[in-house]
């Protein structure tokens, strides 16, 4: 009786498995994964074209600032003034939706956060 117990319980599993690795081959060859972002740093300037769907259409978005801050190394915000008001963007960088980062200057800072840039008044 065990025997055969274990044999049922042998075949479940062998055969859950080929299961799930054919979903996970099929999940893993729909996903593409960009590998060729470029190396983005706290305070750089940033222009980032966002694929934007309304409806049945497609459009750009296009959006340039400093980025202030990095998370995990794959979420990064970027922060720019307009007409006088911050404006703050969350990008993650190997979103399906992110067309293109393009880094218009790099900048050395010695901080790791650039929060104070929030308290900033005007280009100073």
């Amino acid at each position: 009786i065990c025997l055969r117990f274990y044999y049922r319980i042998f075949n479940f599993v062998r055969f859950f498995m080929g299961i799930t690795n054919k979903v996970l081959l099929n999940f893993e060859s729909k996903q593409k994964v960009k590998t060729d972002s470029p190396r983005v740093a706290i305070g750089d300037i940033v222009q980032v074209k966002v694929l934007i769907k309304e409806g049945n259409k497609e459009r750009l978005q296009q959006y340039e600032g400093t980025v202030i801050s990095i998370k995990k190394g794959e979420l990064i915000t970027v922060r720019r003034v307009f007409q006088g008001i911050g404006i703050e963007y969350n990008f993650s960088l190997f979103a399906p939706h992110i067309a293109s980062l393009i880094i218009k200057r790099h900048s050395k800072v010695r901080r790791s956060k650039l929060f104070y840039l929030r308290d900033r008044i005007g280009k100073k």
